[in-house]
């Protein structure tokens, strides 16, 4: 089950078989981690306007291309589906959304319609236990998680609050810690669609030591 707001989701059944998609390079929606979305473009202001009044859901999905050309470039064809638990106006006609994630999804197919904005056909039934709270924390090796996350962050002399670190569960710390990570969109694309939840750590553990050791990946930190 995963509580998104006041909506509760047990399982595909409860999804609807059309979201609307936002596209974005580098975002990363994991099942109950949750991420702030900007949202300037007239189309896209146009998306939130509209599942507002419906169902509040969309799908965050990565463009395939690092640097995507035309209106519809191509997607990758697994996202992350979340529903808006915040909005916000801001005055100068912009939004504010948060979204918390609920499951990952894979795209059927495009939907051609009027609306502004992409929408697809998904299907979620392949990430079924994305609905199921906690499930593979026990294989995660935390003690390997949390010693190269410490290396990073004495690396970079960041502050870090080490008891909410401590407290959270072991899904908690490896979504979270994926979805805030600094590396490309290959390394998100790639966490994303980690099989479970072991293979998401020890992604995160690798794309890590690499970025220590001085080979690909991002100075920024995690946290930001």
């Amino acid at each position: 089950m995963t509580r998104a707001g006041n909506a509760i989701y047990n399982g595909p059944e409860d999804l609807p078989g059309v979201v609307p998609l936002f596209p974005l390079a580098g975002a990363l929606l994991l099942p109950r981690g949750t991420i702030p979305l900007n949202i300037f473009e007239p189309r896209y202001l146009a998306m939130i306007e509209a599942t507002m009044q419906s169902d509040r859901l969309v799908g965050l999905v990565q463009p395939l291309d690092k640097e995507p050309l035309g209106p519809k470039p191509p997607l990758h064809p697994v996202g992350g589906l979340g529903r808006i638990i915040q909005y916000a106006e801001i005055g100068d006609g912009r939004l504010v959304v948060t979204l918390v994630g609920i499951a990952r999804f894979r795209i059927a197919d495009e939907i051609d319609g009027p609306a502004p904005y992409r929408s697809a056909r998904i299907d979620t039934r392949s990430f079924a236990s994305d609905f199921i709270v906690g499930v593979g924390e026990d294989s995660v090796d935390r003690k390997e998680l949390l010693s190269t996350f410490r290396a990073f962050v004495d690396a970079h002399d960041l502050q870090v609050d080490w008891d909410s670190i401590d407290r959270a569960s072991n899904e908690a710390l490896v979504n979270s810690l994926s979805m805030m990570s600094p590396y490309g969109a290959g390394e998100k694309q790639a966490l994303l669609e980690a099989a479970s939840l072991k293979e998401r750590a020890e992604i995160l553990v690798a794309v890590t030591e690499l970025a220590l050791s001085g080979g690909s990946g991002s100075r920024r930190s995690p946290l930001q």
